[in-house]
C-alpha cells in the first residue's frame, strides 16, 4: 500500500515538475519511478 502512495507523490511531482518547465530528463526519471512503484504496489495487491 505504501508503494501506490509513493507513486502518486512521485506522479503529482511529475505534474508540478511539467508546470514549472523543469528539465525534461528529471521529469523522465520522476515518471519512471512513478510507474515503477505504482506497478509494484498494484501487483502486492
Amino acid at each position: 500500500m505504501a508503494l501506490i502512495f509513493f507513486g502518486l507523490f512521485l506522479g503529482a511531482g511529475v505534474y508540478s515538475f511539467w508546470k514549472q518547465k523543469i528539465a525534461k530528463s528529471v521529469i523522465a526519471v520522476l515518471a519512471i519511478g512513478s510507474v515503477m512503484c505504482l506497478s509494484a504496489g498494484l501487483m502486492r495487491l
